[in-house]
């Protein structure tokens, strides 16, 4: 994470030896090995210059900071502070229920999605697939600028809620 190496699905693990052979056991049952091209990115992260560390790790927490501001300003939506990775797990659950400007149901966290896609163009994932029902799931992971569009886009669907 410190690398902002998203999707390339490596990673790797410091501790007591027996912490380590246990994680090794759940790891080799549940993935495979990486690909070459994965391993060789991260070494070339772990082996280059490091001070895109601290100037990623500023530029994440402001995104973060700007995106559940944000959030936490639009309607119906409660955003907890994330501890960390590149998303946030807004709660709609004040939202349930109700209907959009365009006249979608808000049933659930999916229908949300649907509709915030169909009606303002901004895809986040619905909080079923992870088993946070009725929350979503938004990446902080994209620059100020879409984020504060994006942010306003959600902002206004949510004000045409009723």
């Amino acid at each position: 994470k410190s690398y902002a190496m998203t999707g390339w699905r490596i990673g790797y693990g410091a501790g007591p030896e027996s912490l380590i052979r246990a994680m090794a056991k759940l790891q080799s049952q549940s993935t495979s090995n990486p690909c070459s091209i994965s391993q060789h990115a991260a070494e070339a992260a772990l082996s280059g210059p490091q001070d895109y560390v601290s100037d990623s790790r500023a530029a994440f927490q402001r995104r973060r900071d700007l995106i559940v501001a944000g959030l936490n300003d639009c309607p119906g939506i409660e955003c907890p502070i994330p501890q960390g990775a590149f998303y946030v797990y807004p709660s709609i659950a004040r939202l349930i229920g109700r209907t959009s400007a365009a006249g979608t149901p808000i049933g659930s966290d999916e229908a949300f999605a649907n509709a915030l896609l169909e009606e303002t163009g901004v895809a986040v994932v619905f909080g079923a697939a992870f088993g946070l029902s009725p929350h979503f799931r938004i990446s902080y992971a994209a620059s100020d600028e879409v984020l504060a569009d994006a942010v306003a886009r959600i902002r206004r669907f949510c004000e045409g809620c009723n």
